[in-house]
Formats: C-alpha cells, sequence, structure tokens
C-alpha cells in the first residue's frame, strides 16, 4: 500500500486531534511559534554597537522621548523564529501548488544564478549608458523573444506586473485613439476575465460592459456583436481564458472588433498554454501583457518584485511608453523624453527599465530551453491538465466538456447533498499535506476547483494528487460532512472564524493591559 492511500484509509483527522495536549504546547516537531513581541527579553540584543560619539542634534526638539519599543532579543531567538516560520511555509520547493489561473512554477536554480552575477545583481540605472552596454543588450534580447514568440514589432518591459500591463495597453490603446482623433467611453470585459481587467478600464476613463460566456464556457460572439459601436475603445479577453479554454472563435472575434475600429487587447496570463505553439499577432491581437513569473518561471508571489512586459502591434508601438532601447552608432542607447524619436509616447509608468532581476532570470529561461523546448513547457502544460482532467472525471465534476488547455475547471456538482462545501473540501486537503487549488473562481461557475498542475509535475506527483482529490470526493459523499466542516485538523492553527476575520479583522499586536493591583 503506497503512502498515499495508507493516509486515505487511516486518515488521522478522523479523529479530532485538537483534544490531545502538550505540556509545551508543541506537537511533535510541529512548534509553537510566538511572535517576536511576546518574547520580548529587555536588555537582549542580538548586535553590541558602540555608543556614537556626541553630535549636535539637528531634530528641534523632537527627539524621542521613550524608548522605541522594539523587543530585545538575542541572535538565536531571532534565527529560531525565523526558521521556525519557514518550516510553516508551503511552497513549490516542498510539494505540488495547484492554484489555477495562478502558474505556481519550478523556478530553476540556474535563473538564479544568472541574477546573481556581478553586473546583474548589482547594475546601477543611473550608471552612464556606456557603462551598462550588457545589461541593455540582455533586455534588448528578451525584448527580440518576446517579440519573435508573439510576432508583435514592439514591446513595452518597463511594466512591474500583469496589472501594470493592462494599464500599459489600455493607455496605449487610448493614446493611439486620441491621436487620430476618435474619442470613445467604453471597453468590453468578458464576464469570466481577470478581475484587474475592468478596474484598469475603469482606471484609464472607460465605462466597462459585460460580454456573457456561452455554454461551452467562451465568448458568446452573437452577445460580442451586438454591444459593437462606434464608441467601443476596446475588448479585454483572455485567451486561454480563465476558465482553461481556448477560444476557438477568437479570429472572429479580432475581425468583428477591428471592423468596429476598435482594439483588441488580451490578457496574456495564459501565455504559458500556447507559447511556442500560436503567436498572438496570428490571432489578431494588438496588445497583449506577458507575466513572466507565469510563462517564464521567475518568482511570483511575495509582493514583488514582477514583471508585466506589454507586447504591441504597429499602431501602437509609437505609443509605448519610456524608455527605449535603441541600438545607437555607438553601441545601445536610450529614449528617455518625450521627444525627437518618441514623440507619441504615454512617457514614463515607471522609475527605470523594469525589474533586471526577472529579466535576467526570464531570458535564461527562454535559452536553457531553445524554441523547441519552450513549444514543449506548453504542450506539457496542457498534457498535466488533462491528464488530471481524465484522472479525475469519475469523482469529481468537469464545469465544461471537452479538453482543456494548460488548467482544469471544476464545479461542486460532485458534492451536491453532501453537506460538504467546496470551502470544506479545500480545508480537508491541507490535512493531507496539499495547498489546496483556487476555490470559487471563476465567478462563472458555482463552487469552482480551478486546478492548475503546470508542466514542472511529474506524472508520479499527479497521481499521488489525483488519489487524494479521489479519496476525499469518495469519503464527502459518505456522509461525513461534519469531519470536512471541521477541518483543517492537522494545521498549526484551526479553520478560522472567515465572516469575522473579513470583518473584524486583527491586524496589529497589541500587548495584554497590564492589570492594576488593587489598592491596599
Amino acid at each position: 500500500m503506497n503512502e498515499w492511500s495508507q493516509a486515505l484509509s487511516g486518515h488521522p483527522a478522523a479523529g479530532d486531534t485538537s483534544a490531545v495536549h502538550t505540556i509545551s504546547g508543541n506537537r511533535g516537531l510541529q512548534i509553537e511559534e510566538k511572535l517576536l513581541f511576546e518574547q520580548d527579553s529587555p536588555g537582549h540584543c542580538g548586535v553590541d554597537l558602540p555608543e556614537p560619539p556626541p553630535v549636535r542634534s539637528r531634530l528641534g526638539g523632537l527627539d524621542r522621548k521613550g524608548p522605541i519599543g522594539l523587543p530585545g532579543l538575542s541572535e538565536p531567538q531571532i534565527v529560531r523564529h525565523f526558521t521556525r516560520l519557514s518550516q510553516k511555509n508551503y511552497a513549490i520547493d516542498t510539494g505540488l501548488y495547484p492554484l489555477g489561473s495562478c502558474t505556481m512554477k519550478h523556478n530553476p536554480r540556474l535563473n538564479e544564478k544568472m541574477a546573481r552575477l556581478a553586473g546583474f545583481a548589482d547594475v546601477h540605472p543611473l550608471q552612464p549608458v556606456s557603462t551598462v552596454q550588457g545589461a541593455l543588450e540582455l533586455i534588448d534580447t528578451l525584448a527580440h523573444w518576446l517579440k519573435t514568440l508573439t510576432g508583435m514589432p514592439a514591446v513595452a518591459l518597463s511594466p512591474a506586473a500583469g496589472a501594470h500591463g493592462e494599464l500599459c495597453g489600455i493607455m496605449t490603446i487610448r493614446a493611439a485613439l486620441e491621436a487620430r482623433g476618435d474619442k470613445r467611453s467604453r471597453i468590453l470585459v468578458p464576464e469570466s476575465a481577470h478581475g484587474t481587467n475592468p478596474a484598469t478600464a475603469a482606471a484609464c476613463g472607460y465605462s466597462v460592459e459585460s460580454i456573457p460566456a456561452n455554454d461551452r464556457g467562451r465568448v458568446d460572439v452573437a452577445a460580442l456583436r451586438a454591444k459593437l459601436g462606434p464608441d467601443i475603445a476596446a475588448l479585454m479577453l483572455t485567451n486561454p481564458n480563465t476558465c482553461g479554454l481556448f477560444e476557438d472563435q477568437i479570429i472572429e472575434i479580432a475581425e468583428a472588433v477591428h471592423a468596429a475600429g476598435a482594439f483588441f487587447y488580451c490578457d496574456g496570463a495564459n501565455f504559458n498554454a500556447i507559447v511556442g505553439r500560436v503567436r498572438p499577432a496570428e490571432l489578431g491581437i494588438d496588445a497583449l501583457h506577458i507575466n513572466l513569473h507565469k510563462t517564464f518561471s521567475t518568482p511570483h508571489g511575495g509582493g514583488g518584485p514582477g514583471s508585466g512586459p506589454v507586447v504591441l502591434a504597429a499602431e501602437l508601438a509609437a505609443h509605448a511608453p519610456l524608455p527605449w532601447i535603441v541600438h545607437g552608432a555607438k553601441g545601445f542607447d536610450l529614449v528617455e523624453h518625450a521627444s525627437g524619436d518618441a514623440p507619441g509616447t504615454i512617457g514614463r509608468l515607471k522609475g527605470f527599465h523594469g525589474q533586471m532581476g526577472m529579466f535576467v532570470r526570464a531570458l535564461s529561461y527562454m535559452m536553457s530551453h531553445g524554441a523547441d523546448g519552450l513549444k514543449q513547457v506548453a504542450e506539457d502544460a496542457v498534457l498535466n491538465a488533462n491528464y488530471l482532467r481524465v484522472k479525475l472525471s469519475g469523482a469529481l465534476s468537469a464545469a465544461f466538456p471537452g479538453i482543456c488547455m494548460h488548467e482544469v475547471l471544476f464545479d461542486d456538482e460532485f458534492l451536491k447533498d453532501t453537506g460538504v462545501t467546496t470551502l470544506d473540501f479545500a480545508k480537508a486537503l491541507i490535512d493531507e499535506g496539499f495547498h489546496p487549488m483556487t476555490m470559487y473562481f471563476p465567478l462563472v461557475v458555482h463552487g469552482a476547483l480551478l486546478i492548475e498542475p503546470t508542466e514542472t509535475e511529474s506524472k508520479a506527483s499527479l497521481d499521488q494528487f489525483t488519489a487524494v482529490l479521489i479519496g476525499l470526493a469518495a469519503r464527502a459523499k459518505t456522509g461525513d460532512a461534519a469531519t470536512f466542516r471541521n477541518a483543517p485538523f492537522l494545521t498549526p492553527r484551526r479553520r478560522l472564524d472567515e465572516t469575522a476575520a473579513a470583518r473584524k479583522p486583527v491586524l496589529r499586536w497589541r500587548p495584554a493591559p497590564v492589570q492594576q493591583e488593587a489598592a491596599e
């Protein structure tokens, strides 16, 4: 019997392990970790600094009157604290990360090594151009790869993330419309789009109209045609879409949008499913942002740094944001002002060129795979998702029929009449040692479970994951809803009151009030 079938046949979560108490509060190697402020030992310090020499104060009487309020901690305390916290974290280096629409793929260590090379890691954006020719060549080479893979003539590399890339794309579209004296007021967004799409359109001053999906999970082309008119600035569409499906009428959609004089913006968050297989320019797309962390393996999450380059069609290229890298007589040069070679630019979206570390990682990934390898990346991502779709077909309920792309979408029909919700099912998955998939998204599917395995997972890891999902689905149908409602059992903290956490969040630690002794 293998490990995951053993876990399913005699799962400890079937009993409430919270009834097991220890003197320390620890549970085996799962250490109960206090906050740093709760570990405060006044007088302790991890460093021993000499008294600074006296200096004349320049604070004008605004000197601090009391202690700064930081906890006193020794170096071993700090090291243990952060080491223990890191051991509680789930990451792609720990196991499969099945979040749909997020692409949490392995980040090759080669990329990390390249990004730390001297000349890339320590380059400064204000250095003279003559001293950063190698860095500019790397950025130019990355731009060449992105233009080649998408078939587009221009690319803006400075956007810092996917949403920032959307902003860049819609701003260039607005600039192109204004340049031809064609002021428009509406942008169309399919209802399965990422939530940043309508937010971006609204931020750029447009009103947003939603386009419904058909029963195949794709854009309703008839509804789209009915809303096209002379006041439509653009369509913002994701392809493959957020249901994990390829928009197979995309050529027809592009022709209709262009016939109305509008632009076709594509959210390229899911480009990893088609890279090397199809070039977006050939689909009629005018602008498309690319998440380097999704398609080209640069690190994802943690608040940054990110990168969301935007490729642009010829009519939009003149409005790309600064700076531009150009090939000058003495090597690479920069166009940094909205004049001369760049009169139509929308200006700067970011202080400098973008995130250099992400550029190095992405180009390292591209060059190590080569054009044929990138094509295989897309094929393997789609293969893995469809492997899950077939393996789980008898246990979970697919939201839409047919082959999916890089992610597979299920609804909660398989949980009907069990008393188990999508949230309960996901919480039980945590006890099995897996990070839950994306839940309740996209909103067009009831109780959605969106799973993206990426191309980096082996057949063995997918078999382990599907065995657990099949086992949990079978357990849900036995009527044991109480166990699911109380899961997870084996985590450092049990399930939160999510309503109270949303309405009354506790975002700041405060010491317990000091109890005054009764007056004698």
